[in-house]
């Protein structure tokens, strides 16, 4: 993020103010944020380096995973196709493995941030999620 020459699609002065602020770098595969299994951020390798996602429980809603770029949109998981751009594609058909036998084994929903019709099916505010 801020190597001395960051690759040319992002902006740095977009996050500069984040240079100094408090740090903590994750080493492991999930990071429960609160101790309590609420919000854990979960490795997710294949798309990019230390790429991530976002598990959290809901106390109504249940668990939602949050699977950032693992797949950018539904017809990838339904065709088991991944993006010829992706860092490591092996890396990223393990983690998809993974994460289908998460999501199955805890009956948690997946929400790919890049499928458009199911995003317009999301409440937005001032609707949320309990």
């Amino acid at each position: 993020m801020f190597a001395a020459k960051p690759p040319a699609v992002t902006q740095p002065s977009t996050y500069a103010a984040l240079r100094s602020s408090k740090t903590q770098v994750i080493e492991t595969d999930e990071h429960d944020v609160f101790g309590d299994g609420t919000v854990v951020i979960k490795s997710a390798p294949g798309h990019t380096h230390g790429h991530q996602m976002l598990y959290v429980k809901l106390r109504t809603t249940g668990g939602v995973l949050l699977s950032g770029d693992l797949w950018h949109y539904p017809e990838e998981r339904m065709l088991d196709r991944v993006p010829t751009f992706e860092l490591n594609q092996e890396e990223t058909r393990a983690t998809r493995v993974a994460v289908e036998a998460f999501v199955k084994r805890t009956g948690t929903q997946l929400w790919i941030q890049h499928d458009f019709t199911g995003n317009a099916k999301l409440r937005k505010v001032p609707q949320y999620y309990e």
